[in-house]
C-alpha cells in the first residue's frame, strides 16, 4: 500500500517513511500544497497523511480541493493544531481522521489501517484466493496454510493481484505502488518481480497462476485441477 505524506519537516518525514515501511506501507512525500496537488493529479494513493501547517498554503486547501474533485482517498490529518474547534473544522472539510502532534507511530499506523478497513476502502486484514493468503498487516504469505517467506517487493505484487482477483491489474498500477515518485523503475522492473513471484508461487504449490495480458497488465486466476 502506497501513501502520500504531505509534510514539510524533513526529520518527521524520515521517521514516518521508516515507521510506515516497517508496517508494510510505502510512502512518497511532498512538502507543499502545490506539490501535493500536482502529484495527486497524476497518481493514485491508498491514503494521504496531511499536515496543515505547510509553507505555501494551509493543508485544508488541499483537503477542500480533493473533496471538490470527488477524490475519496482517505485523509488522515496530522497536525499540531489540537483544539476541538480545529478538529471539527478538519472533519467537516472532509478529513477521515485526525491525529495531533506529538504522536506515537503505532497509533498512526493503527489509524491508517482502520481507515483502510472501512467499507469501500482497500485494506482487508486477510486476503485469500485459492490456497494463497496474505496477512496485510503482518506481511505474511500463506500457501496451503503454510507460512512462506516472500521478499517485500514480491509480497507487494501479490497484494495488488489479490485485491483485483478476476480483474486485470494494469502495469502502471504496479509501477505506482511499487516505486511511486522514486523513479527507481526500469523498463522491465515490473516483469522481473512478477516473474519471481510466479516462480515462488509455483514452487510453493499455489493453486493460482499469474497470467500476462499483453499490453495491459496481469491477471491472477485459480487453476482448476485436471
Amino acid at each position: 500500500m502506497r501513501v502520500l505524506l504531505v509534510e514539510d519537516n524533513p526529520e518527521l518525514v524520515s521517521l514516518l517513511i521508516k515507521g510506515l515501511g516497517q508496517s508494510g506501507f510505502s510512502a512518497d512525500s511532498v512538502g507543499t500544497v502545490g506539490d501535493a496537488l500536482h502529484v495527486l493529479a497524476t497518481m493514485k494513493y491508498a491514503a494521504v497523511v496531511l499536515d496543515l501547517g505547510l509553507p505555501d498554503e494551509d493543508g485544508l486547501i488541499l483537503l477542500r480541493d480533493m473533496r471538490r474533485k470527488h477524490d475519496t482517498t482517505p485523509v488522515l490529518v496530522l497536525t499540531a493544531r489540537d483544539g476541538v474547534s480545529d478538529r471539527v473544522i478538519g472533519l467537516r472539510e472532509g478529513a477521515d481522521d485526525y491525529l495531533a502532534k506529538p504522536f506515537a507511530m503505532e497509533e498512526l499506523v493503527a489509524r491508517l489501517q482502520a481507515l483502510l478497513r472501512r467499507p469501500g476502502n482497500l485494506l482487508g486484514r486477510l486476503l485469500t484466493f485459492g490456497n494463497v493468503s496474505l496477512d496485510t498487516e503482518g506481511r505474511q504469505v500463506f500457501v496451503g496454510g503454510a507460512a512462506r517467506a516472500f521478499p517485500a517487493r514480491e509480497t507487494a505484487v501479490l497484494e495488488i493481484l489479490l485485491r483485483r482477483c478476476g480483474n486485470v491489474a494494469p502495469k502502471r498500477l504496479f509501477e505506482d505502488q511499487l516505486f511511486g515518485l522514486s523513479g527507481d523503475v526500469g523498463s522491465n522492473a515490473v516483469e522481473v518481480y512478477v516473474h519471481r513471484l510466479r516462480k515462488m508461487l509455483g514452487d510453493a504449490g499455489a493453486s493460482v497462476k499469474i497470467h500476462t495480458v499483453r499490453g495491459v497488465g496481469y491477471l491472477m486466476a485459480e487453476e482448476k485441477p485436471g
